[in-house]
């Protein structure tokens, strides 16, 4: 291990020189034991992000040196945003390691959802994006669930080798490390954690026994998520926090659904039937007739149609329309980042949102 002073909170080198670089600490504070960085505190006490220059092609770069050290890969996605949440190039990136997947938030789906038929789907639909896991272990790191199954699994699995833990922003992944530190060690709250983007700048590093360690990497930007489009202020209405009660529409062909004022979806065909939404519980969802949705969006947005908060921050020319039939059995279409619509069979939609938000249509969880 290099001697480098490094935050306990974030992993950032410790420095004294600039104040907007990661790692900053007022010089009085440099040696004292256990430091956390100015951000990390700001983070901690007052829920204060700074931002951090750090893209998807730095935290690629990082992945890539893991390829060469022995360990295997806790791979942390969001069930709620699976696919949002799924690194694409992990496999090739992280090389022959085991990997574990670790769907975090199981707290967010509906109570009576078969976890089960949650677990298969996961497995399946990893398999479809070329990942085979190892082992995949429902969690809620809020909650505490299933941190023990996760333990076990990964001590079944780690053949005494170092434990690597990935994911992208906003997955939980900090609350998750703190509630394993707690389980292991017995300590609380030493990583800091944050629902904005970017916050884990390093690796750290949390002995597993002499000479193994488990190691945070930091979190990958997706710009294929609605998050990345959003203020931090947004950020907390758009990402849920609790249980997602499920909310159905009755409509009409012809009819749209806006979701704030950052999507919508138009129901083109299919007679009269239920589109039943899950999306955080603090998120406004519009009805209207298709015939003035583009007029009510180029209106309301920022007003009845928030977030954005600010019309200015959405570009309404910068978006697409994606054209969606269901086929014969029921589908789940995800918005990445911000949420998704089950539909039964024998539906013809299009979803509009802005140009680089992916938008999928999957095989339903629920």
């Amino acid at each position: 291990m290099d001697d480098t002073l490094k935050c306990i909170g974030c992993g950032a080198p410790l420095q004294s020189e600039d104040k907007s670089a990661p790692g900053y600490v007022p010089e009085h504070n440099l040696f004292r034991e256990d430091v956390i960085c100015q951000r990390c505190f700001r983070l901690k006490n007052y829920n204060e992000i700074q931002d951090v220059g750090m893209d998807s092609e730095d935290f690629l770069n990082l992945l890539n040196e893991l390829s060469d050290r022995k360990g295997i890969i806790v791979n942390v996605v969001d069930i709620f945003d699976f696919e949002g949440t799924f690194i694409n190039a992990l496999k090739r990136i992280v090389g022959n390691k085991k990997i574990i997947l670790a769907a975090n938030k199981l707290d967010l789906l509906p109570k009576q959802i078969n976890k089960r038929r949650v677990k298969d789907w996961l497995k399946k639909t990893a398999r479809k994006y070329g990942l085979d896991a190892d082992d995949v272990i429902l969690i809620s790191a809020q909650k505490g669930w299933g941190i023990d199954d996760l333990l076990t699994s990964i001590e079944q699995n780690r053949n005494k080798q170092d434990v690597y833990i990935v994911g992208t922003t906003n997955v939980g992944k900090s609350t998750l490390i703190n509630k394993l530190i707690e389980q292991s060690v017995g300590e609380k709250d030493v990583v800091t954690t944050s629902r904005f983007p970017g916050t884990t700048l390093d690796l750290i590093d949390i002995p597993l026994d002499e000479k193994t360690f488990m190691y945070d990497t930091p979190g990958i930007i997706q710009s294929h998520q609605m998050t990345h489009y959003v203020s931090e202020k947004e950020l907390k209405t758009i990402v849920p926090k609790n249980e997602i009660k499920q909310r159905v529409f009755q409509l009409n062909e012809g009819q749209t659904l806006f979701f704030g004022g950052l999507s919508r979806i138009d129901y083109v065909s299919g007679g009269k039937r239920p589109l039943v939404c899950y999306f955080s519980n603090d998120l406004n969802i519009h009805r209207t007739k298709t015939e003035k949705a583009n007029d009510l969006w180029r209106n309301q947005i920022g007003n009845v149609l928030t977030p954005p908060n600010n019309p200015d921050h959405f570009d309404m020319s910068d978006t697409k329309a994606v054209r969606l039939e269901t086929g014969k059995e029921k589908k789940d279409i995800m918005i990445s980042g911000l949420g998704f619509i089950t539909i039964e069979a024998g539906a013809k939609v299009i979803v509009r949102v802005p140009k680089n938000v992916d938008v999928i249509l999957r095989n339903s969880i629920m």
